[in-house]
């Protein structure tokens, strides 16, 4: 191994498995590690520390392991301030630019260590010298002039680590598996989502049609009706099919009391955006009396948010839908911004979208029956989801009831 530098990691690093996942990398790219300093914690809450050398047989395979490395919390024993180059115009950015994970970053700049706010997955960094601030921005917002962090010099990367009291979040964390005991599971979310909205924190839910077709719209207009549900993320879908439903009692025809097709049913999905377009919007529709029931009824009355996005295969669509995408991501990120937990529940895109612009804090549970849905929404990042094998129409329900028990115990 010709080329060599040394690392050092701090924190829980053994416990939450940060060592292993560094060993497992380091030899997956064929790279070699010694270990010459390892003080390990003696209590619980204790951290541990580790310094070790790094070694690989050229210059870039080194930079391509050590920068694996940093994305666990890794970095060099000399720390320099972040190398910043000015964008040359808008949307077009210096060559090696940093982009971020959805983990807490830090960045040295000089001499201090300062937060990145707003971090969020494959952004970039952008510096302000003078307010001494560090932001994640999207390369789309890049505009002349901005000081971009080039590299990963003088940026840390927090990785998440186990957290000290037990939790749901803490044996489950990142794994996908249709063999759980269901209700014990959905019990412990409950609890979870007790616990957030006694300490004032903020629950979303992105939904799919499915919540529709399986009859499990009750339950969730009933949790949004409750106050455990602070905002809401669908597309044009979702809200049609709860409005179709609500105004003539089938969902994409069918009749979901008796699951007999109905005559004519084809066109009530039609129907129901012709109605809210007459209307004007899903509030004017509630409040004029044309929607009296339903998830988004619930939603208007409550005055919980809700942001509607738009795709290529939408009918109508309703006036509520953002059909610009890139309006839609910031609807989106201005409704995420102080959430704690996010349940996403059937639907694989407005999934992914919206866990791209989570960062690793947040509480995540993805519900899905097929189980490559949910190990794809980790893959593409939103690694701290909890991943549940569940019909929708078998999840809502329970949840609703043990959010019900819970909440009278």
């Amino acid at each position: 191994m010709a080329e060599s530098q040394e690392i050092e990691l701090r924190g829980h690093i053994i416990d939450s498995g940060i060592m292993t996942q560094l060993f497992d990398r380091v030899m997956d790219m064929g790279g070699n590690f010694e270990i010459l300093t390892f003080d390990i914690g003696k209590e619980k809450t204790d951290p541990s520390y580790a310094r070790l050398r790094i070694a690989a047989s050229s210059k870039d395979k080194l930079r391509s392991i050590l920068s694996e490395l940093h994305r666990l919390g890794a970095r060099p024993l000399e720390v320099k301030d972040v190398h910043l180059v000015a964008a040359e115009s808008d949307c077009v950015v210096p060559k090696g630019f940093y982009t971020t994970s959805n983990h807490p970053t830090n960045v040295k700049y000089g001499g201090e260590w300062i937060p990145v706010e707003a971090i969020e997955m494959d952004f970039l960094i952008v510096v302000d010298p003078k307010k001494k601030r560090a932001i994640s921005v999207a390369l789309g917002k890049i505009r002349n002039g901005d000081l971009v962090v080039v590299g990963e010099q003088g940026v840390s990367v927090q990785y998440p680590e186990r957290p000290r009291e037990q939790s749901t979040f803490e044996f489950m964390h990142g794994t996908v598996s249709s063999e759980r005991p269901s209700e014990t599971l959905i019990a412990k979310i409950a609890k979870e989502i007790l616990d957030i909205r006694k300490n004032g924190g903020k629950i979303a839910v992105v939904g799919g049609p499915a919540i529709i077709h399986t009859g499990a719209d009750k339950a969730l207009a009933g949790m949004i009706r409750n106050g455990y549900v602070n905002v809401l993320f669908a597309g044009n879908a979702l809200a049609t099919h709860d409005i179709e439903y609500n105004l003539y009692g089938t969902s994409l025809g069918m009749d979901i009391s008796t699951g007999n097709p109905v005559m004519g049913g084809h066109k009530h999905h039609l129907y129901a955006i012709s109605e809210i377009m007459r209307a004007g919007s899903i509030k004017k529709a509630v409040d004029t009396g044309v929607i009296r029931s339903g998830i988004m009824f619930e939603c208007v009355k409550k005055n919980v948010p809700f942001v509607l996005a738009g795709s290529i295969r939408d009918d109508g669509p309703l006036p509520d839908v953002i059909t610009d995408v890139m309006v839609a991501q910031d609807a989106m990120r201005k409704q995420i911004e102080g959430c704690s937990m996010v349940l996403m529940i059937a639907t694989l895109l407005h999934s992914i979208a919206v866990g791209n612009c989570l960062p690793s804090s947040v509480k995540t549970v993805c519900v899905d029956i097929n189980p490559a849905h949910l190990t794809k929404l980790m893959d593409r990042g939103t690694t701290q989801a909890i991943g549940i094998v569940s019909d929708a129409g078998t999840f809502l329900p329970l949840l609703a009831k043990q959010l019900e028990i819970q909440s009278c115990a």
